[in-house]
């Protein structure tokens, strides 16, 4: 998947996977899309509820190894 901007949010436990998600989401223009790497089981959950929560859809979400790749839009 196209994204614009990628985040490391590896070896960050909640909520900090979310709170830098939702600064690097300021950043960046309607429509763009972030990539989010992350390794906290919790941010599958996180991330479901966060874009709930904003209206940032989550376009997709994927476990590679013991890494989770989430690809959220900015509203």
């Amino acid at each position: 998947m196209l994204f614009d901007k990628e985040l490391d949010a590896r070896g960050l436990n909640c909520p900090l996977p979310i709170l830098r998600t939702k600064k690097a989401l300021t950043d960046m223009l309607p429509g763009q899309v972030l990539r989010v790497l992350a390794t906290d089981p919790g941010s599958v959950k996180d991330f479901a509820a966060f874009s709930k929560q904003t209206g940032n859809p989550l376009l997709a979400s994927e476990k590679a190894a013991a890494e989770f790749i989430f690809f959220m839009k900015k509203k």
